[in-house]
């Protein structure tokens, strides 16, 4: 009995150790391992990034790259776990990359890529602030309903030899705009081409910071707001958003921003940061390196810290066309900072009237006469056959519905149209009177429906409208149906 007893305790005792065998292993499910990320980046200064894992079998992390990446937890048991890496500073020039692998009991593995970027040029962010919320309180929707009449400082700061291209800013220029309405300017400018003191380190020329700095001051100074951007440069970011150049242009964004915002943080709300200009982006591809542009330079200015930290700042759509921002803006660039943002686009509709041409070109002849009851009988040839009012009311609906509706102010960085006078050693309209209609009427109707859909227009002036040297208006009806624009 005494035996038989045993033999039924000895069975028991198989079952239970043969059943918690069979649960531990994972027998009777499929063999699942899971990562929540496969690529991994890292900017040259470093930082953190958690990968969740999932699995049914005890796990283990292979680090091939010790000397710079840190793993916190290279083991564990089956269910979820999260593993952080560590990458320390790149002081090197060259993108490092290593790839680890996550191994499980079961036979599953998984590898993730980790790379870190080559810091191409020295850090400018040398004096960083804590925050300064000190002036900044508006967000991005109140300052945007502070500003009511803009204009642009073109070609002016954007020429490697200031003036080269126009007459310097001066303080009685500034006050001057501010006299007749104007209360917001846009100051194009470039920082690379003929401003660098050292290439090879992107290192802005001190002394053009500080010219920047004192044309800013003058406008804030005079109770005008600023936006600041990053010109063309001969296409430095403008023309290279591809994944070639992606890591070098990122450098370059950020070792100049860093060197700006650092030279500019103490001013209040009134100075306004954009990252470029008109950055050519066709497809969804270009637009995601594109939004990493953004992000570097978000990046870049909020790390200064200061009033920096709680600054509005400007990203461009594709192109700055309204059409591609609506098509392929559909995801912002991370802002730490909360409604901090505005998105930018420009609008020369259509180019072949509002651009002075030398003649007929391959993308279309050129249109002298625009707009509802402004069509010449005397050169019908010359009217718009496309591009007149529905295409700009369109556009404009589509930025409101998009940004303006959601909380997002769209500046209108960029619109403009010249007169075609004789002066200008262009060919002339037959039908003059009809032609001067169309321009002013193109002027008001594009600022009307900017400020009735919530955008913010910011005429290009180069010396058509204003005389910048004599502080004198040149062209009294362009100024007038703009103003008209802006009241109706």
């Amino acid at each position: 009995m005494r035996i038989k007893h045993l033999y039924k305790i000895l069975l028991l005792l198989y079952v239970i150790v043969t059943s918690v065998s069979c649960s531990s292993s994972g027998e009777g499910e499929d063999p699942t391992l899971t990562v929540s990320v496969t690529e991994v980046s890292f900017e040259p200064d470093g930082g953190t990034s958690d990968v969740s894992l999932t699995t049914n079998g005890t796990w283990t992390v292979s680090n091939p790259a010790t000397s710079w990446l840190q793993i916190n937890n290279t083991s564990g048991g089956s269910g979820t776990a999260t593993i952080t890496l560590t990458s320390g500073m790149n002081g090197s020039q060259l993108t490092r990359t290593a790839t680890i692998t996550v191994t499980s009991s079961n036979g599953q593995a998984r590898r993730i890529t980790v790379t870190q970027t080559g810091n191409l040029y020295p850090s400018y962010n040398l004096s960083p602030k804590t925050p300064d919320a000190t002036g900044m309180s508006s967000n991005a929707v109140e300052l945007a309903a502070k500003m009511h009449m803009g204009i642009n400082f073109g070609n002016t700061m954007v020429s490697p030899i200031e003036g080269e291209w126009n007459s310097k800013i001066t303080l009685s220029y500034v006050q001057f705009l501010k006299q007749l309405g104007f209360n917001a300017v846009r100051l194009p400018v470039g920082w690379v081409w003929g401003h660098l003191s050292d290439p090879d380190k992107m290192k802005i020329d001190p002394v053009w910071l500080e010219r920047v700095k004192e044309v800013v001051g003058w406008c804030v100074d005079n109770d005008m707001y600023v936006i600041l951007n990053a010109h063309a440069d001969l296409g430095w970011l403008e023309d290279n958003v591809n994944a070639a150049e992606k890591d070098l242009v990122n450098a370059k964004q950020k070792a100049l921003w860093e060197q700006i915002a650092t030279t500019m943080r103490d001013f209040d709300e009134r100075l306004i940061f954009a990252g470029t200009n008109e950055p050519k982006v066709e497809n969804a591809e270009q637009m995601a390196i594109l939004n990493g542009y953004h992000e570097t330079f978000i990046k870049a200015v909020r790390a200064t810290g200061g009033r920096n930290s709680y600054r509005v700042l400007v990203v461009q759509g594709p192109i700055t066309n309204g059409e591609l921002t609506y098509n392929l803006m559909n995801t912002l660039p991370h802002d730490p900072v909360p409604n901090r943002m505005m998105v930018e686009i420009h609008n020369y509709t259509p180019a072949t009237f509002t651009i002075v041409l030398d003649g007929d070109v391959s993308w279309g002849n050129m249109i002298y006469y625009w707009g509802a009851g402004n069509h010449s009988t005397i050169e019908p040839e010359r009217n718009a056959t496309y591009g007149e009012e529905d295409v700009i009311l369109d556009e404009f609906q589509k930025m409101k519905q998009k940004f303006v509706d959601k909380g997002i102010p769209v500046v209108l960085g960029e619109y403009g149209t010249w007169r075609r006078t004789p002066d200008l050693d262009k060919p002339v309209p037959l039908d003059m009177e009809m032609h001067n209609k169309s321009v002013d009427y193109w002027s008001t109707y594009v600022t009307k429906q900017a400020k009735a859909h919530g955008l913010l227009p910011f005429w290009w002036e180069i010396g058509f409208m204003l005389d910048r040297a004599n502080n004198v208006v040149k062209d009294q009806a362009m100024l007038d149906a703009i103003i008209a624009g802006y009241n109706q």
